[in-house]
């Protein structure tokens, strides 16, 4: 039972400073910690390393040192095969359908704030903890977690929280977090949440002694340390030759896979001549079927609508945004933004609607041709925000499934 507000928590252990100084911040207010690692690298599968980073990478054995300095119980966890499996074959296989994936979101939703949860909720943990810089608001919380553990149901299918943008916004993980389901996120806990930049989290590390305070930043994505996406998909995929054709149907170029590219992309086109306008090309779009990369200028790549769906990941309930029973509806913008990229910055919409698509509700999402929103591709995840009291929350999350560049209702 617990006793004083202290809770029984789990924290995500990964090596790094993050989670480092996110465990000792919930061991410093008195809470019963014990910590994880995710295996999550199969020998089967080995993750290519950067060349001349000039260290080792054992991830494991810095979060055995951190356990180690902070007294605390760390588990592995081999969840290599499950993260294969839900994570990296889905990822290879977004991209051979010419859509741009984020396996972050993919991830968090389904094995850090989903398997992960539901085991550690089993095992008699409260909360699971990580390293994440983002905010997590209940009402008459005070500290890091609420004054009562979230009962199931006790709120209906939402429970009464909000996902908020970290303090440090050019950390704010909010995005890659927005996928995860509304109940498994009412068990989580956040402790950099405040923090306002990274630079005060090493000092913080430094300050109190943790062994990995001076330890790298990784990369957005942990299975590509390395940070060569396209070497890795064409080990996946294969070299496939294409060709690259400009908004007027002309051949202007070669490839050796469509998959590599991404809507808004310029570098690696290598078109061997400019255009007649004098005007850089980038890509417009893929055809995975055809292998064909289609470029055109930036202006053409003005996105005035949306799609998104076929499913709505809602993080509050959409009846008290005014919208039908079944989600239905047309929201009010005023104080609502987007973000479809992890560090992208916020856009306003001039209109947010909820319609009945093909599986379910879909969102479609309006903007301004002025706003010169570029660079949005199927696959990505869109986020919507909300201005709150408490401040800026996620009220949803969908994949974008198309994109529009005519005039809009």
């Amino acid at each position: 039972m617990r006793r004083n507000n202290l809770a029984k928590i789990l924290v995500g252990l990964s090596g790094g400073v993050d989670s480092a100084v996110a465990t000792a911040r919930l061991q410093a207010a008195g809470h019963e910690v014990s910590g994880f690692f995710m295996q999550l690298e199969s020998p089967s599968r080995p993750w290519s390393r950067p060349v001349a980073s000039g260290e080792p990478v054992d991830a494991l054995a810095d979060a055995r040192r951190v356990a180690d300095f902070l007294g605390i119980e760390l588990q592995v966890w081999d969840l290599a095969e499950r993260f294969n499996r839900v994570v990296m074959d889905s990822f290879v296989r977004a991209y051979r359908e010419g859509l741009t994936p984020n396996p972050c979101v993919h991830c968090n939703r389904f094995i850090k704030f989903g398997y992960v949860v539901e085991r550690a909720l089993r095992e008699g943990f409260d909360y699971v903890a990580t390293g994440h810089y983002a905010r997590l608001w209940r009402p008459g919380q005070a500290g890091l977690i609420p004054a009562e553990v979230p009962q199931p149901g006790a709120h209906g299918a939402f429970p009464d929280f909000a996902l908020l943008r970290g303090s440090a916004m050019g950390k704010d993980q909010s995005y890659v977090l927005a996928g995860a389901r509304a109940a498994a996120l009412a068990r989580a806990v956040f402790p950099l949440g405040d923090v306002t930049d990274k630079a005060a989290t090493r000092a913080e590390a430094q300050a109190l002694g943790i062994p990995v305070a001076g330890k790298r930043d990784s990369f957005d994505i942990c299975f590509l340390p390395d940070g060569d996406t396209r070497g890795f998909l064409r080990g996946c995929i294969g070299a496939a030759p294409g060709p690259i054709v400009d908004e007027d149907g002309a051949v202007v170029g070669s490839h050796d896979g469509a998959f590599q590219y991404t809507v808004g992309q310029r570098r690696g086109l290598h078109i061997p001549r400019p255009h007649a306008d004098g005007a850089p090309r980038y890509v417009q779009g893929t055809d995975p079927e055809t292998n064909t990369v289609f470029v055109a200028p930036r202006q053409a790549l003005t996105v005035t609508e949306i799609h998104a769906g076929p499913a709505v990941n809602w993080l509050v309930d959409p009846t008290s945004l005014g919208l039908g029973a079944t989600g239905e509806g047309e929201l009010d913008p005023a104080g609502l933004t987007i973000q479809f990229r992890a560090h992208g910055k916020p856009v306003t919409p001039q209109g947010v609607y909820l319609e009945t698509g093909d599986g379910g509700i879909e969102l479609r999402v309006a903007l301004q041709p002025a706003d010169g929103v570029t660079g949005v591709a199927p696959g990505q995840s869109l986020v919507l925000y909300q201005d709150s009291p408490p401040g800026n929350r996620v009220i949803a999350q969908a994949t974008i499934t198309a994109t529009d560049s005519g005039p809009h209702l």
